[in-house]
This record gives C-alpha cells, structure tokens and sequence, in this order.
C-alpha cells in the first residue's frame, strides 16, 4: 500500500513540474476506450496479464491476479519525465501488489522521441530496458527539445551503462528495433491515444484529473 506522505511530497512536486509543462489533467487527449468496440479490440490480451502484449515490456511483476497498470509514454515528453519519478514512488510503495509495464509512444512532434526509444529498445535487447529507460528519464533536461539528432549521446549512455557496443549499434541500425517500437504506437494509436502519459488498469483507460486518482484506482483494484 502506499504511504501517504512520501506519495503527497512527490505529487507536489510532480504538479509544480506538470504545470510548468503545460500539461493539464483531463482525459480529453486520449478518449475513453470502454464503450467503443473497434478500440476495446485494440487493446492487446497475449501477454498473460490484462492489457498486455506478449512482448510488451514489464518492469514489475506480482502476478495475474494481480492489477495491471499500463504507461504509454514518450521519453521527450516533459509531462512523462514530470511523472517518472511519481511513477518510481508509485513502484516501490506497491512493490509485489501490481504489475507495471510500459509501452512506446513516441510524439511526432519531438524530434528524438524515437531515437531515444529505439536506443531504448536496443538496450532492451540486452536486457537493459529499465536501465536505460531510467537514463533517459534522468537525463531529459539535457537532451529533450533539441534540434539535432541525440543519437550519439543515447549511445554514450550505452556506453556508461557497459552495455555491448557492438550488439547495441547493430540493433539501433536493424529496422526491426524501429518496427518494434512502431508497433506499440500503432496499437497506441488504434486505442485513440493522442498525448503521454496514458495509463490503463487492467485494460481500462484511467481518466486522471488528480495524481491521486492514479493511487486510488491501484487501491481500489487491489481491494477487489
């Protein structure tokens, strides 16, 4: 369970960081899915938990019966680095009661959203997803909104995290890597997902107009 004090320390700050962003609670971004047949449809069901693709990435594992918590996010997107550590707090304080899995979707209008998550990716294929995923994240003011392509930089992450270099460049160049991630979007997409965050538990789209709303709905579904 939660510990409410640590969770309303973080959320302050969460918001102060969200508002800054221009980032506004509401689930007009991303339409609700749970009477619409065509995008209920989209949302994947072979992973062995709610909501999950069989090669969807999941950082924490409690189990099928367990609640499902989905993230969509961008690595560019400041709203998705505002909630990171919110999200982080969130992990350890329900740490064996949910499982928390993340998929991509990089924003077209961040230049290197997909280059962080194909690095992302290649990592992945290490078996370093949550290492770079939680590098990217802690590192966003010093690359997010540029200009030019921080590919290299991703790779000099790679670097300091001992990744294999080698493997790491071949999978950053094999189109697959770029597939995978677009495959993500695409299912995004077809869910009618428009902006990051979007959450789903246990295949149901979350409508957060608080931070806490996120908290409450893990709460009520582990009641359950």
């Amino acid at each position: 369970m939660k510990t409410p004090t640590k969770v309303t320390l973080i959320s302050i700050a969460v918001v102060a960081v969200l508002v800054v962003a221009g980032f506004i609670f509401t689930s007009s971004s991303s339409p609700d899915v749970s009477n619409d047949p065509v995008a209920a449809a989209a949302i994947p069901d072979d992973g062995g938990l709610p909501g999950v693709a069989a090669n969807s990435h999941v950082l924490d594992e409690a189990g099928p019966e367990a609640p499902t918590l989905v993230e969509y996010l961008d690595f560019e997107c400041e709203a998705c680095g505002a909630f990171y550590p919110y999200i982080e707090e969130i992990r350890a304080e329900y740490q064996g009661e949910i499982n928390y899995v993340v998929r991509y979707f990089p924003l077209p209008g961040h230049l290197n959203s997909m280059n962080a998550a194909v690095a992302v990716e290649a990592a992945a294929q290490q078996d370093r997803f949550e290492d770079m995923y939680g590098k990217l994240f802690e590192t966003q003011a010093d690359w997010g909104e540029q200009q030019t392509s921080q590919a290299p930089l991703f790779r000099t992450y790679a670097e300091e995290l001992g990744l294999d270099m080698a493997a790491f460049d071949t999978a950053v160049a094999d189109p697959a890597t770029e597939a995978r991630v677009t495959e993500d979007l695409d299912q995004g997409r077809a869910l009618g997902i428009q902006g990051t965050p979007t959450f789903f538990l246990d295949g149901q789209q979350l409508e957060l107009t608080a931070l806490t709303d996120l908290t409450d709905a893990l709460d009520r579904a582990i009641a359950q």
